[in-house]
């Protein structure tokens, strides 16, 4: 644990990406392999599961420290990150160990789940006593599920490729779903990744391996700009982009497999998809979108629909862990295929864009795939007149990918291969009401924020400053009358100098504390941005949004000019 503590030291105090690598490349030169394999895990993205509660482990805290939970409290809201308190408040271990990372987690971590609470109590009590501060901060990230660290997967794939000698992309390919979680890391798994290989001889997939995914730019450019970035049209294969979840469908010795982007394996989730590939020759790895699809009558209209439906149902059917026929008839799965990624077993990654294409139609042709549509204009003014029907026809706008291109690994520096041509989000002029603390380096200043609107628009500005001041009296809102709704919570957008600049108002403006999070007497209006908007029956406001994020403070604004549940409303559509 020194060792991967001391890592996490390092990770966290530089912004540089060289830096970064020298550390982990280090730490994988001295790490015996069977620690080197839990910490690519965690590095990597995988996710501990909780193994004590919060309220138990504060509980132990202050028990450990001798000091009251008002007082732990206190310093929680000073700290602002669990994990980091709980390692402060506590006093100095007399018992240093030397239990390395591997050992911590399968010997005295994992067994705790399922155990009796006194038990738990017990030896994470002892583990707490074997600890300085900065092992503290980790232990309790990993039996909390908090786990995070500012390095990404990209940098971890560099340093393991330096470590072992190796290229990248290769070590790439062979880290894909190795932070599923259904396998535990090993010393073996881990002298998979970092084997030596023979130079030109391509690497041969375990049985349900996928490849890594190749990722789009965002292209923020006018359209009457794009004949110079781009060049011409001819040159590109222009798809229309789909809101769904990303996904391979990999077929070989007469099983399937489907993976999600995040490299979890989700065949389970959808037999449907599971089933239509079992017609898949062997050998056969297709790269996609998993979407709801509706097609037929609609029941209440009768219109014949034949589109994607809004990404909230999809998310529905994601969280069941009980498929039932009703939840498979009212969310029924399709797979959009727009990529061949292997075929007779044979890696074609290499191939260009327009052969890939050509392949893929031609084994799709007569199955019940569905195949994305290629779209055909003769200039780029063109293509962006069409791309206005996009939230009419359920989609978030282009994909634009070189007919010459190949198959490449992540969002590589070669832009100009792909590109994500998106709609402009929706906004909403809102209200800040709630704030609690970031993570990492953001830990100490608020910058999670929640926001509200208005249930109707106010009458009058002193009808709304009624309303703000009830709430600094701490006055709860009346039913019927003017009050502001909370519909979404965001934490992106904003520069680091308007984050502290907001942070000093939440401090001034705190009206009660609950936990890390305060309520705030409004005072800041914020244009919100987000890609898709949908009913919701588990929020208050009936409304969920999808990745809404800070586009700008609205300094310029009252508050009885921000916008209304009505306004929200008409954004659903009909």
């Amino acid at each position: 644990m020194r060792r991967f503590a001391r890592l996490f030291s390092e990770l966290d105090a530089t912004t540089s990406t060289n830096e970064k690598v020298e550390a982990l490349t280090r730490y994988f030169d001295e790490a015996p392999a069977r620690d080197a394999a839990w910490a690519v895990y965690f590095l990597a993205g995988g996710k501990p599961r909780q193994v004590v509660k919060t309220g138990s482990l504060v509980g132990l805290a202050c028990h450990m420290a001798g000091i009251a939970y008002w007082l732990f409290d206190e310093c929680y809201q000073s700290v602002g990150d669990l994990a980091e308190t709980i390692s402060l408040v506590l006093p100095r271990g007399d018992e240093p160990s030397d239990v390395g990372l591997a050992e911590w987690v399968e010997d005295r971590l994992l067994p705790l789940r399922g155990m009796p609470d006194e038990e738990v109590a017990t030896r994470v009590a002892g583990y707490l006593q074997e600890l300085d501060a900065l092992g503290r901060f980790l232990l309790v990230k990993l039996v909390g599920g908090g786990f995070r660290v500012g390095v990404s997967k990209l940098l971890v794939q560099r340093a393991l490729a330096t470590h072992a000698g190796i290229d990248a992309k290769r070590v790439a390919q062979r880290m894909m779903g190795y932070t599923d979680g259904k396998v535990l890391p090993s010393p073996e798994r881990y002298e998979q990744l970092v084997a030596k290989a023979e130079e030109g001889v391509p690497e041969q997939p375990d049985a349900g391996q996928p490849y890594p995914f190749f990722l789009a730019h965002q292209l923020d450019l006018p359209p009457e700009l794009f004949a110079a970035r781009l060049g011409s049209v001819d040159e590109w294969m222009v798809e229309w982009k789909y809101d769904g979840i990303r996904g391979q469908v990999v077929k070989r010795g007469g099983r399937v497999w489907i993976w999600s982007r995040g490299e979890e394996l989700v065949t389970e989730r959808f037999p449907e998809i599971e089933a239509l590939a079992q017609a898949l020759p062997d050998g056969t790895v297709v790269d996609g979108e998993i979407l709801v699809w509706k097609e037929g009558a609609d029941p209440e209209t009768g219109e014949i629909v034949d589109r994607p439906a809004p990404f909230a149902l999809l998310q529905q059917r994601i969280g069941r862990k009980n498929l039932t026929k009703k939840i498979l008839a009212d969310a029924p799965v399709s797979f959009m295929a727009y990529d061949l990624l292997e075929q007779d077993g044979a890696d074609v990654r290499g191939l260009t864009q327009k052969e890939r294409r050509a392949r893929l139609e031609a084994l799709l042709a007569g199955t019940r795939f569905r195949l994305s549509p290629v779209e055909d204009a003769a200039s780029w003014l063109e293509y962006a007149r069409r791309r206005e029907r996009s939230r009419e026809l359920g989609v978030e706008g282009f994909m634009l990918k070189r007919l010459d291109a190949a198959y490449g690994t992540g969002r590589t520096k070669a832009e100009g291969l792909w590109w994500k041509w998106k709609i402009e989000p929706m906004t909403i002029d809102c209200v800040l009401v709630y704030a609690q603390p970031g993570h990492g380096r953001r830990s100490s200043v608020y910058t999670d924020y929640t926001f509200a609107v208005w249930n109707r628009a106010p009458a009058s500005k002193e009808e709304a400053d009624a309303v703000v001041d009830a709430i600094a009296r701490k006055e709860p809102a009346q039913p019927d009358a003017l009050q502001l709704v909370p519909f979404a919570k965001a934490y992106s957008g904003l520069t680091d100098e308007e984050f502290r600049m907001v942070d000093a108002v939440i401090r001034r403006n705190t009206v009660e504390k609950f936990g890390p999070v305060r309520s705030v007497k409004p005072s800041l209006v914020f244009e919100l941005g987000f890609e898709g908007i949908n009913r919701s029956g588990r929020h208050r406001s009936g409304i969920a949004v999808r990745f809404p994020r800070m586009l700008r403070i609205r300094s310029d604004k009252p508050l009885h000019e921000a916008n209304t549940l009505q306004d929200l409303e008409a954004l659903l559509g009909p």
